[in-house]
């Protein structure tokens, strides 16, 4: 198998990152199916495809032939047998919860065809502790993109032990032909690559605000403004979901037992008060009137 026999790309999870990566695809040329078990969110994601593609069109970034091919590539379905039955790449962005992952990777070994790739867009669960769910280690890897999708040149494609260097030429070849900027991890680690950096800035920003340095508004104002940064720490995770934040940390703190991963106790104040950014309208910052 080679990236030209790629033709049909199936994402599971239609929320904010599987329905970018979906309508990416789409775009570059791939027929592709988007699924989620949540009609409510498959009825967002193909709302959101209906008025990006039109919105492209104005800014003269596509042709209306171009935006008219896409949607065409593009489906919506509740039903993920139907989604992977004929895939030859298969991308999961589901919740960051390693059982969840596990069983969803079990049916899909079941559900796609044999030569099908199974990749993970997940940025905290290494594809080893899922690849062993499969009968096909080898083709199970980490293939992540950054938030928005449609915009981030980066992708960490991680190969480790068990990935097989056909399925990481395919995987770095597809990136390339979707137009973004793929990077080679020769090894899995928490975190991967960017993310471990970010992680080491979010730590010490959140402490800074929680000593009573600086307002959030002016860490974020130090590093677009004096490390040029495109967001601050706080934009950001309003923008991932300070959920995901939650989440991502008390799962390196199971994994490792180190204290430095668990929440501070700012996040987890937000996490429990429900405050998850943009898409609950409040987070760090409020969006409610926006």
């Amino acid at each position: 198998m080679n990236i030209d026999d790629v033709k049909k790309i199936a994402v599971i999870g239609a929320g904010n990152m599987g329905h970018q990566i979906s309508l990416l695809c789409a775009i570059h040329g791939y027929t592709t199916t988007c699924t989620d078990i949540n009609e409510n969110i498959l009825k967002k994601a193909e709302a959101f495809t209906d008025s990006y593609l039109p919105g492209r069109v104005q800014k003269g970034r596509l042709t209306e032939e171009q935006a008219r091919a896409a949607r065409d590539r593009i489906t919506f379905t509740a039903s993920m047998e139907a989604a992977v039955k004929d895939a030859d790449y298969v991308i999961e962005a589901v919740l960051e919860v390693l059982d969840l992952k596990r069983k969803i990777f079990a049916d899909l070994d079941k559900m796609a065809p044999p030569h099908a790739i199974l990749a993970s867009n997940s940025s905290a669960i290494i594809s080893s502790k899922i690849a062993d769910a499969t009968k096909r280690p080898e083709k199970v890897l980490n293939v992540h993109f950054f938030n928005p999708a449609l915009v981030m040149k980066l992708v960490e494609v991680v190969q480790g032990p068990h990935v097989s260097d056909e399925t990481r030429e395919i995987s770095m070849a597809l990136c390339e032909k979707l137009e973004k900027v793929p990077v080679h991890l020769k090894k899995e680690v928490d975190g991967f690559l960017l993310n471990r950096i970010f992680g080491a800035i979010t730590r010490e920003a959140l402490w800074l605000l929680e000593m009573g340095v600086a307002s959030m508004e002016d860490i974020d104002k130090a590093q677009v403004y004096g490390a040029g940064h495109p967001m601050g720490t706080f934009r950001l995770m309003d923008l991932t979901g300070i959920d995901l934040t939650y989440i991502m940390g008390m799962e390196a703190f199971r994994e490792t037992g180190d204290v430095r991963h668990l929440p501070s106790p700012s996040v987890v104040e937000k996490y429990c008060n429900g405050e998850y950014g943009q898409k609950t309208g409040k987070g760090w910052y409020d969006y409610r009137d926006k």
